[in-house]
């Protein structure tokens, strides 16, 4: 099984943000990357059927159950979960092709996931994001009008069970106000950034010049 190059060659940060469903946090991945340069989302595969306007290999790469099970099989899964009816998995070739880049890497993910990932990548930054409260998770869950009245239920006991498990990421935002969780995540990524560790890598040859 494949996990991180421990080289000192300037690889990718993986960053991992979960949040309960309604949480907010597709929406937040999907501003970030828009807004810094040299990150990127992995893109996961799943059994579930496709939304509209989603479209294949951008959001998801939909396949049917006998193919996820191959995959599974050949242990091409950095992670895999079952999510209600539905099957998710994020590949270790989506992720170490542009980590080896030097490309930052973010998935969107449950909490199983992300437990799965920061074992195979220790190395990784988890953000977990919650609501300000059930009441206003249950209402986006009501409006973006995605799931019936009995799946919104198993979502909202799903989500509780969840949240408590916050403490064992590096980050937690508290999704409020949009525009402010945004800020609040590319925070994250460019503190990590400027981390010691990381920058004796990528600053390597100017430090070399300006230390005696």
């Amino acid at each position: 099984m494949q996990t991180e190059n421990l080289n000192k060659q300037d690889f990718g940060t993986l960053y991992i943000v979960a949040a309960p469903s309604g949480g907010g946090k597709t929406s937040l991945v999907k501003e970030l990357v828009s807004n810094l340069d040299k990150i990127e989302t992995s893109v996961s595969h799943t059994t579930r059927g496709k939304r509209p306007a989603e479209m294949e290999g951008v959001h998801y790469y939909f396949i049917s159950e006998q193919e996820f099970s191959k995959m599974v099989k050949n242990n091409e899964f950095v992670e895999y979960a079952q999510v209600f009816d539905n099957f998710y998995g994020t590949s270790f070739a989506e992720i170490n092709a542009r980590l080896a880049d030097g490309i930052d890497v973010v998935l969107d993910i449950d909490w199983q996931g992300s437990q799965q990932i920061k074992k195979l990548y220790p190395s990784s930054v988890s953000v977990f994001v919650i609501p300000p409260s059930l009441e206003a998770l249950q209402n986006r869950l009501i409006t973006r009008a995605q799931d019936t009245p009995e799946t919104i239920d198993s979502r909202m006991l799903r989500a509780k069970n969840e949240m408590g498990h916050f403490a064992e990421f590096d980050y937690l935002i508290v999704n409020d106000n949009f525009a402010k969780a945004c800020d609040d995540l590319t925070a994250i990524v460019k503190a990590e950034r400027l981390k010691i560790s990381r920058q004796i890598i990528r600053r390597g040859k100017l430090l070399s010049l300006l230390l005696p």
